[in-house]
């Protein structure tokens, strides 16, 4: 294909209904007809904010809309059945599919841990500006009422690097795990912009490493997508 055009279909601000992906599979004809070659979607799993949740408070991301977790079974896009009827119709009318994946961070933990850590200077993430001290964080990721279909992974707070929330002081800042590093190879925006928010993703750690490969593989045979815009 030469000089082909996409559509990101999806803007922060729309509302929760009428469900997008609905809007989208009616649509495909016409985004056919009038010259669109590939469409962009939206992250399509649980966030933290159920029904209002964009797709950037990342929860759990084996729920495409098929399970009752953050007070709803669909997220703010429709169900996960919708979801693949979407793509299906924009297939069907020659049109390539592109989703948009976050894997920087996590959101909306189902349990606390204690941990130690350091607090850093948000200015400059290199630069710790506390001692070493014991908080309460949100990092316990279980999925109860997903029961462990598809992955039976739990989520701790080895899986993670830092946060930006202690539960014990009621502190809003930004924690580095004590042992744990910031990921290299990142813009040095505020020192290192490794991290953005939530509980930070350590992929230094094989285990989550191996996790979301498997996710991964699993997301593309279930949806059949053309390819991946991946958020930082």
């Amino acid at each position: 294909m030469q000089n082909g055009v996409m559509m990101q279909y999806f803007e922060w601000y729309l509302e929760s209904d009428p469900h997008l992906w609905k809007l989208l599979k009616e649509d495909a004809k016409h985004l056919q007809e009038i010259g669109i070659t590939a469409v962009w979607m939206p992250p399509a799993f649980k966030g933290i904010g159920g029904i209002h949740d964009v797709g950037y408070g990342v929860y759990d991301i084996y729920d495409l809309g098929e399970f009752d977790q953050k007070g709803t079974i669909r997220t703010k896009y429709g169900t996960k059945d919708e979801y693949l009827d979407a793509i299906e119709a924009l297939h069907q009318y020659g049109l390539q599919v592109y989703g948009d994946i976050v894997l920087n961070h996590k959101m909306g933990a189902d349990g606390n841990e204690f941990v130690k850590a350091y607090e850093v200077n948000q200015y400059n993430k290199n630069q710790v500006i506390s001692d070493e001290e014991l908080i309460e964080v949100p990092t316990l990721f279980t999925f109860p009422n997903r029961h462990q279909m598809y992955s039976d992974f739990t989520w701790n707070w080895t899986c993670f690097d830092g946060i930006d929330y202690d539960i014990l002081s009621k502190r809003h800042a930004t924690f580095l795990f004590k042992d744990k590093n910031w990921d290299s190879q990142v813009d040095d925006e505020n020192g290192n912009f490794d991290y953005l928010m939530g509980a930070d993703i350590d992929f230094s750690n094989p285990h989550v490493v191996a996790e979301l490969e498997n996710w991964g593989q699993w997301y593309l045979s279930m949806t059949h997508l053309d390819g991946l815009r991946l958020d930082s």
